[in-house]
């Protein structure tokens, strides 16, 4: 059993937290949405300089309400790819600080690994082999899980992830950021079938198309045209819910149809969802409608622990440390690192003060 210090800062979340195995102690985050929203999006320099006003306070925080001391810490882990490296870094001068100070292993965790743990905290009694679909602002992954550490992508998008998409398209309909929570909200006052949408296969040379890509780019287009069509036509205001949940459909449908004949296709019996899009009420309904009528278990962490937290960074590092995975003191901050390379990450029995 282990218990972790957790630290988060890959983007415009600070966050800590103490996990004990698949346990929440404490679990933390400031929110920069407020700051970034009158840019439009993330400022990479802005959110480095709040992680670096903020931390401390939420590290003792942290620390404080899970009402443990350095002597019952066995780790200290942060994220340290992919993401904003300023805003990586900032987290991971931090935690090699705190190791450094207190004499404990540090613990390097890939953010998307993270997303994947988050569905460990909710369902402590979920095994791998399983499928994860991640779909958050940066990533729109099908992953295999076959292990700590042990991951197969089986289907990503080609273009936009879908969390991006929502930005772009809130955008254009003059919404504001961050456009997920808002086109859900808009989408419940609108009719999803408004307006037909295409769902944007990916061609293979064949003639056929790849079952388990996305892409979100031609949509994002196509809501363009359509909106530019109807102010054409004089419409003096536009049908803003039923774009919205037009939208949310196409995208809560494509990703469902995915995910379900690639867990059908390869023996995977359990979907577990993970990233910021996992709140979206449309891709919840879709996909437990049709888990059932297949059959499948499909898996959603609560609303707090689908955008970015440290407590699933904990989780992923409570595992990792209970494999016998350190990081080293020279880890560096990684803007893109693909999953599948997590074990590099980790060094056995290395890479802390004894």
């Amino acid at each position: 059993m282990a218990t972790i210090l957790a630290l988060e800062t890959s983007c415009d979340e600070t966050a800590a937290a103490v996990v004990r195995d698949r346990q929440i102690l404490s679990n933390v985050v400031a929110s920069q949405t407020l700051i970034h929203a009158k840019y439009g999006g993330i400022v990479p320099e802005v959110a480095s300089r709040q992680h670096v006003a903020d931390l401390g306070d939420i590290v003792a925080e942290a620390l404080q309400s899970a009402a443990v001391g350095w002597s019952e810490i066995d780790g200290v882990a942060t994220t340290c790819a992919p993401g904003l490296v300023g805003a990586l870094l900032v987290g991971l001068t931090t935690a090699k600080t705190l190791a450094l100070l207190h004499h404990k292993p540090l613990v390097g965790v890939h953010h998307l690994e993270g997303h994947i743990y988050a569905s460990y905290l909710s369902q402590p009694d979920l095994q791998p082999p399983y499928l994860c679909l991640l779909v958050s602002g940066g990533h729109t992954s099908l992953i295999q899980v076959k292990g700590c550490g042990d991951y197969a992508i089986l289907g990503q998008t080609r273009d936009d992830a879908a969390g991006e998409a929502f930005d772009k398209v809130a955008r254009l309909l003059g919404l504001g950021y961050p456009g997920g929570p808002i086109i859900d909200r808009l989408a419940a006052e609108g009719n999803p079938r408004a307006f037909p949408l295409p769902e944007g296969n990916i061609s293979l040379p064949n003639g056929g198309y790849h079952p388990y890509d996305s892409s979100f780019s031609g949509l994002k287009t196509a809501v363009l045209r359509l909106v530019q069509k109807l102010k054409q036509q004089g419409v003096n205001s536009l049908p803003t819910a039923d774009l919205a949940a037009s939208f949310q459909e196409t995208v809560a449908r494509s990703l469902t149809k995915r995910a379900i004949a690639c867990a059908l296709d390869h023996n995977l019996s359990t979907i577990a969802i993970g990233g910021g899009v996992a709140a979206n009420s449309g891709l919840r309904k879709h996909l437990l409608a049709a888990a059932a009528h297949h059959n499948l278990q499909v898996l959603f962490p609560p609303l707090n622990l689908c955008t970015d937290n440290a407590a699933m960074i904990g989780c992923a590092a409570a595992d990792h440390l209970n494999c016998g995975h350190h990081s080293p003191l020279t880890l560096g901050a990684q803007s893109r690192m693909a999953i599948t390379r997590v074990m590099e990450l980790y060094l056995p029995k290395a890479g802390y003060p004894n």
